[in-house]
């Protein structure tokens, strides 16, 4: 086979579907020798992507997201030859004699079109029917997702295959004294809550903070709770909370971290709050869970299939119910382990070399005939 693999979005976005792209493209580079791959990357991307020979890389001036796309993107691709083209961001060009397989991985913009901004909600409302109908396959993050496929958008259950994500093997207990250098450089204690993710409107953020300073009212110990990750869209209302409910000494904003020190900080941490209005999959979960954290998280879209029994589920509508579930999971010693000992064997139910083997597999069943 020859394969082609959008990568562009790497350059954009290093966190999520970025990461998905970088380890799938890591683990097919180590499985996989038989085939050779095409990695389309944006001109701008100086970061080698694969070093495996069977591995060519070709610099794309067409940006990833761009409204002029569907015109010189398949102009682009017109000098190469590939038998499959794999669009892990699920926009694929609608012309060219290959194979389409793209990876969906949440449907957030059908269910709350509010939490978009305009223009990507133009981006994404207006090419999803389009996009799952030319898609020869689709790869969905998890039944939730597939499920929402069928259900929103009319697609046949056997063009969906899911492939679960699984976290950075770097995501793994440490000890004090390896979390204390990067707290310190943050100017943090340990025993904080933290909520890790895009700071966007999805993440129920807002709700987040209602909960915590109803928590601290009952129970001034409290500990602080660490938001980190980056800014998205829509977040100005975040801030606007932080202000309204008084919450400035307690609530702590660390942006753009590097993995490494995303590692100490859900070691430290007490507990991970995700309470999202929806999840295509959820990382978040399984990086606190391989790390030993409990886990307070919500019961939509992928997350009760992804934190199984390992989790607090919560409605991220019910404030009330998430502080008690934050104030349960903080002071409820024996559940603290019982959280701890179900997230380690939550974990090793995923891994990156499994999706890339299914991953691998569908590339494999959609070759088998050739185009005509």
């Amino acid at each position: 086979m020859k394969i082609a693999l959008d990568a562009r979005l790497v350059y954009y976005q290093r966190g999520g579907i970025g990461q998905y792209i970088l380890h799938l493209i890591q683990e097919l580079a180590r499985l996989d020798t038989a085939d050779e791959y095409i990695l389309l990357h944006s001109r701008k991307d100086r970061t080698p992507l694969a070093q495996a020979t069977h591995f060519q890389t070709v610099p794309l001036w067409t940006p990833c997201h761009n409204r002029f796309e569907q015109i010189t993107l398949p102009v682009e691709l017109a000098r190469l030859r590939f038998d499959l083209l794999h669009s892990p961001d699920f926009v694929p060009p609608w012309r060219g004699r290959f194979r389409r397989l793209i990876t969906v991985h949440d449907l957030t913009f059908l269910y709350y079109p509010q939490f978009l901004t305009a223009e990507s909600r133009r981006y994404y409302n207006d090419q999803i029917e389009r996009a799952v109908r030319v898609a020869d396959h689709i790869s969905a993050d998890s039944t939730a997702t597939k499920d929402d496929l069928v259900r929103l958008l009319g697609v046949q259950p056997e063009k969906v295959s899911v492939v679960l994500l699984a976290p950075d093997p770097i995501y793994r207990p440490l000890d004090a004294a390896a979390c204390a250098p990067v707290l310190a450089r943050h100017k943090l204690e340990p025993g904080f809550l933290l909520f890790t993710g895009t700071l966007e409107p999805r993440k129920n953020v807002t709700g987040l903070l209602t909960a915590y300073r109803a928590l601290c009212d009952r129970k001034p110990s409290t500990p602080s709770l660490v938001l980190a990750g980056r800014r998205g869209w829509l977040y100005d209302e975040i801030f606007s909370r932080i202000a309204a409910l008084k919450l400035q000494d307690r609530v702590r904003l660390v942006e753009n971290l590097p993995n490494e020190e995303f590692v100490a900080l859900y070691n430290a941490a007490a507990l991970l709050v995700l309470p999202s209005f929806y999840e295509g999959f959820g990382l978040p979960v399984l990086e606190a869970m391989a790390c030993g954290t409990p886990v307070v998280c919500s019961e939509r879209g992928s997350l009760p299939e992804i934190a199984g029994d390992a989790a607090l589920l919560i409605n991220p509508d019910d404030l009330d119910g998430l502080a008690a579930a934050m104030e349960r999971a903080l002071d409820d010693e024996p559940l603290r382990a019982q959280l701890r000992s179900r997230g380690f064997a939550n974990v090793a139910r995923f891994s990156w070399e499994k999706t890339a083997r299914e991953t691998l597999d569908i590339y494999r069943r959609m070759t088998a005939s050739r185009v005509e």
